[in-house]
């Protein structure tokens, strides 16, 4: 059976992982990147000058 895209029930479930894996693969990167930002200042955060 087809659906209203054109595609069949097989497809749209791969489609539907893979967006949900590339989905995922962001999210980490983007922690990734947010916890080695926070490491890379350090204490350095709280002693600022006021």
């Amino acid at each position: 059976m087809v659906n209203s895209n054109g595609e069949d029930p097989d497809a749209a479930k791969a489609r539907r992982g893979r967006n949900i894996a590339i989905a995922l693969g962001l999210v980490a990167f983007v922690i990734i990147v947010y916890v080695v930002t926070v490491a890379r200042m350090g204490a350095n955060v709280l002693e600022r000058p006021l």
